[in-house]
């Protein structure tokens, strides 16, 4: 008999893989659930690919590379305005291991970790593998699902919190936190002792707000810690390189623990993520171009049909309200899928998450377009 552990039993089943399997299967189906860049890796790192083929089947150190660390430090100094060195910098299996092996460095048994929803599918079922009591605060819609400091600062408990796990740009909502938000998250941080996980990994694809890095604050050196990835910026997903900046106490707890994960990230991805942070802009700005297009497009479309959908600042997805057919999220995105179109229900973002459908433009313009022109004849037939 094969026995398996009640931690694995009790996380939830994530619905989006059984949609996603489904939509990947039966190409008849206009996709707007990926959560990936569609664009092609830069051709110069294609090209570079085959330059390290002898150069690539031994270990890094669990830290990461000393040249990629080095280039890590002058890119977040420069750009993210982060006071770096490469002893800030560790360097991991894309940016969701450098969130675990931080969490399981701060937080014990217990421990309160404050998670603004709607979220990223992936953070509750990670904390709670390590036996982390997650306290959600709901994001509202007519804030543009932006955490409020005051309902922040309700959910504190100054004996138990310990983390606030902030995404910004968001998925799934596109939000951006504002630089003024921003300093009083890092005020109220200051005042109760707290860590900040600070998710940043569409850093580089905003549209009509300046993305900051809580990071960069005064003050804030020894208890953010920076999460970014070269997924979404390089279209470089399936290479999984991620990286965490954060005090020299943490990185070195954090690189002693990698030892007992994965050891250490991909030594080719490193080396290509070398190359990667020497590209031009070009690239990154070439892929932000069309996904405003795109966007512009399907928010448009959305809120034509009656899907109350606020205008992203970044990432690449909308996060539209279906109350107005439908106050099931999971049923609603199920008997769409049937009129062949694919998005995720908002219920596996979080609680708060239900009554609203995430669609990623992600995909093709004319994939879109497609998808809208099903989505509005199938409300057409659908009610509560």
């Amino acid at each position: 008999m094969v026995e398996i552990s009640e931690r694995e039993e009790e996380l939830p089943e994530a619905v989006i893989g059984k949609l996603l399997k489904i939509a990947a299967e039966d190409k008849s189906i206009a996709s707007l659930g990926p959560g990936e860049p569609d664009f092609s890796l830069p051709k110069p790192l294609v090209n570079y690919i085959p330059q390290l083929k002898n150069k690539v089947n031994h270990y890094s150190p669990p830290a990461g590379r000393s040249d990629l660390r080095e280039a890590i430090a002058k890119k977040v100094r420069k750009e993210n305005k982060i006071k770096a060195s490469p002893e800030n910098v560790v360097v991991t299996a894309g940016s969701q291991e450098a969130l675990m092996l931080a969490s399981m460095c701060t937080l014990d048994v217990s421990d309160q970790v404050i998670l603004p929803t709607p979220a990223f599918m992936g953070y509750q079922p990670m904390f709670d593998l390590i036996n982390a009591q997650v306290v959600p605060i709901q994001l509202k819609e007519e804030l543009k699902f932006e955490l409020s400091p005051d309902d922040l600062k309700k959910h504190i408990d100054k004996k138990k919190t310990k983390v606030l796990l902030i995404n910004s740009p968001s998925n799934p909502t596109g939000n951006v936190i504002r630089k003024k938000v921003l300093e009083e998250i890092s005020d109220i941080a200051v005042e109760n002792d707290l860590y900040i996980f600070s998710d940043e990994a569409y850093e580089k694809i905003v549209y009509d707000q300046k993305h900051y890095s809580i990071g960069s604050f005064n003050g804030m050196e020894q208890r953010v810690v920076t999460l970014q990835s070269f997924s979404k910026s390089h279209a470089m997903c399936g290479f999984r390189i991620g990286y965490a900046i954060a005090n020299p106490e943490l990185v070195q707890a954090i690189s002693k623990i990698h030892i007992y994960s994965t050891l250490t990230a991909c030594t080719l991805s490193q080396m290509l993520a070398v190359k990667a942070l020497k590209l031009p802009e070009k690239y990154i700005n070439a892929m932000v171009k069309s996904y405003r297009i795109r966007r512009d497009y399907l928010v448009t479309r959305l809120n034509e049909l009656d899907l109350p959908t606020p205008k992203p600042e970044g990432a690449f997805y909308t996060f539209s309200n279906i109350s107005e057919y439908s106050n099931n999220s999971f049923k609603f995105a199920s008997d769409l899928l049937k009129a062949k179109v694919a998005v995720v229900p908002g219920i596996e973002f979080g609680l708060y998450g239900e009554g609203y459908i995430r669609c990623s433009y992600a995909t093709n313009l004319n994939v879109i377009k497609t998808a809208a022109e099903r989505l509005e004849k199938f409300l057409k037939k659908y009610g509560k």
